[in-house]
């Protein structure tokens, strides 16, 4: 599993603001990300266009297609968003569980019947500081669910930095990807081992981003960074010095590394594609969507989308 197969090439889109962290593509082949400032975009398949959706006054991360048509934004600032993609309004669906704002709602998928599976990333920093939270291993993170009747229930939580959400195809289950343990947890929703957990997958090769269901029927797994020792060093190092290597100067704190990664699991938690992309244009790979055999990629640090094809097409 760490070695992955030949380089793809990466066709690289760009857009006019800086993290576009997620990607979604519509049945019309329109892909959706959201930057730093704010703003969503449409993106047409060729790039030759790209066309304000709307603001959404925070910062918007993992997008999700919902069934009136809307689109789905899970803002780190705002909380749960819906946003109409023909007028830019936005209705704000979640912002406070249990009486208290969220902190850093990040990723989300939907189910059939219109209940919403989100995460939380920590209850300790937002997302101006994620490498504080992933650095002091704070395990602060919740997987939660927006039923369709509006109410909130948390499911999980103690997770080590709650990112991407993917369900099952037969919805048997949730998935949610762990960045600082370097998994994806399932919670299974029905069956004999309704209620329980385990692992989808486990030691990967770095730390997962966003997730995602494509139309291959697979859960796609970002690699946003490899795994780098020094950061699980420090993971398990005394609290003051985790807390102390997060004040250093950010021009002498770990980086991720310029890779494109993703991988690709069925629900059984067999690895089915592990894909490098080849570029020096794009890199940090946090979103991922398979759609018609092309794998559509996202990136916080890079003000563009990214394209390659799935391997065998």
């Amino acid at each position: 599993m760490n070695q992955p197969a030949a380089l793809h090439p990466v066709t690289v889109h760009p857009v006019p603001a800086l993290g576009a962290e997620d990607v979604v593509v519509a049945d019309d082949g329109l892909v959706y990300t959201g930057t730093e400032d704010g703003t969503v975009f449409a993106v047409r398949p060729d790039g030759s266009r790209v066309d304000v959706v709307g603001h959404t006054g925070g910062r918007p991360l993992g997008l999700e297609l919902l069934p009136d048509g809307r689109l789905l934004v899970a803002d780190a600032h705002l909380g749960l968003l819906a946003m109409d993609i023909a007028t830019g309004a936005v209705e704000r669906l979640v912002d406070m569980v249990n009486g208290r704002r969220m902190l850093f709602c990040n990723n989300a998928a939907v189910a059939a019947n219109g209940d919403i599976w989100f995460s939380d990333s920590s209850t300790r920093y937002g997302i101006e500081r994620w490498k504080d939270d992933i650095v002091q291993d704070t395990r602060t993170g919740r997987l939660l669910c927006r039923r369709a009747d509006g109410s909130v229930e948390k499911h999980l939580d103690g997770l080590a930095f709650a990112n991407g959400v993917a369900l099952a195809a037969d919805e048997s289950f949730v998935a949610v990807a762990e960045t600082a343990a370097r998994t994806v947890v399932r919670l299974w929703l029905r069956g004999e081992r309704a209620g329980t957990r385990d692992l989808l997958c486990s030691d990967l090769p770095g730390y997962p981003d966003n997730i995602a269901r494509g139309s291959d029927g697979l859960i796609w797994v970002t690699i946003a960074s490899p795994r780098d020792p020094v950061v699980e060093m420090l993971q398990r190092a005394p609290l003051p010095l985790r807390k102390a290597v997060t004040r250093i100067p950010e021009a002498l704190q770990p980086k991720p590394k310029r890779v494109v990664r993703v991988q690709a699991f069925d629900d059984a938690g067999e690895l089915v594609h592990d894909l490098s992309g080849e570029s020096t244009d794009f890199h940090m790979v946090t979103g991922v969507r398979e759609h018609d055999g092309r794998v559509w990629l996202g990136s916080l640090q890079e003000s563009a989308v990214g394209v390659m094809p799935v391997a065998g097409l």
